[in-house]
């Protein structure tokens, strides 16, 4: 209650340290720096935009939700502990999966402990909890449950119940997006690139519906802890609850924006692969068998009809193997069977 008015000048200087929290941090980078370390020493390469994409948006944004300005004021204030929750249940969640931390750990382990790890993520339990509609309800759910329980308030009062509902709100938020991002095949052979952006494009109004319900409702959550604490140059509790709502709304929409994008651009990258890999393969069949198509000398045919005769009767020989047949040839549909049928 004697924290000074929280201003835009103040906000970045003031900060509290959070040992539960900045125990996860340490441990989380120091896993990811393991497993990039070890990738470069056996002559691998691990991209460096998404390491600093996991330290920075993933790491970073655990660390600005509990032990910045937002920390310090969420005990008396209902708007930073709103964006303290979006933070850890949406954008922190991106950052880490951005990184792909499952990909790495996967190329990273040892070969036992690897295919340990994924038979982990892909059991049947595994991929009920991450398949996107699922982990959409439960984010959902959970946000609600936050609220709409004395779960938020009993938080406040009790530090481990706190930092409880931190991880909570970070694994659940990790399980939708996590899944939706890895290199590694979490979801059913189905859930391809437009799938997944229309998967997207539902759970971004479902992570609305909680900032909705807050800014609406006429019950004040929290509201007794609130009054008790609110300082004095605070505005009014029931208008404080509807400024968390408005921020909760607005970042869960602006979230599912770039999130479209890196599926819109994995969706790019993952097409121009297949081309990529299309084009070897008919070069790998097209090639030899040119090289072994025997060649008719063109004086000889000119020269003699019968010498012309044999060259084509051997370039037609069905002992051939592998030749470069027109596509009428090999079509089992109905054009094909009445070209086959119409040759001289």
């Amino acid at each position: 209650m004697n924290l000074p008015d929280l201003t835009f000048s103040r906000f970045p200087a003031m900060w509290q340290l959070d040992g539960p929290a900045l125990l996860l941090v340490l441990v989380l980078g120091g896993l990811y720096g393991w497993g990039v370390v070890r990738l470069r020493r056996r002559g691998e390469q691990w991209s460096t935009g998404r390491t600093v994409v996991f330290a920075l948006l993933g790491l970073g944004t655990i660390v600005v939700a509990t032990m910045s300005a937002l920390a310090v004021y969420d005990e008396v204030l209902f708007w930073p502990a709103a964006v303290q929750n979006i933070l850890l249940d949406l954008i922190a969640p991106l950052g880490l999966a951005l990184g792909d931390p499952l990909s790495l750990a996967c190329r990273a382990l040892p070969e036992r402990s690897s295919a340990r790890v994924r038979r982990a993520v892909t059991g049947k339990f595994a991929r009920l909890l991450a398949f996107p509609l699922v982990s959409s309800l439960l984010v959902l759910v959970s946000e609600l449950c936050v609220y709409f329980t004395p779960y938020f308030e009993t938080a406040l009062r009790h530090g481990a119940l706190h930092q409880l509902m931190y991880l909570q709100l970070l694994l659940v938020g990790c399980l939708f997006v996590l899944p939706v991002l890895t290199e590694e095949a979490l979801l059913p052979s189905w859930c391809s690139h437009p799938v997944r952006a229309a998967m997207v494009f539902f759970d971004g109004l479902i992570d609305a519906v909680p900032g909705i319900v807050v800014m609406t409702s006429g019950t004040l959550i929290a509201g007794t802890w609130y009054s008790r604490h609110s300082p004095s140059w605070a505005p009014g509790v029931q208008r404080d609850q509807q400024i968390g709502g408005g921020a909760m709304v607005t970042l869960a929409e602006l979230v599912g924006v770039p999130f479209l994008l890196v599926i819109f651009a994995q969706w790019v990258r993952s097409e121009r692969a297949r081309t990529v890999a299309l084009d070897r393969r008919l070069d790998a069949e097209l090639i030899p068998a040119a090289s072994r198509a025997t060649p008719v000398p063109s004086d000889a045919s000119a020269a003699s009809p019968v010498a012309s005769a044999s060259g084509i009767a051997a370039q037609e020989d069905p002992a051939e193997p592998e030749r470069v047949r027109p596509w009428w040839e090999s079509d089992g549909g109905i054009v094909g069977d009445r070209m086959r049928q119409g040759r001289p």
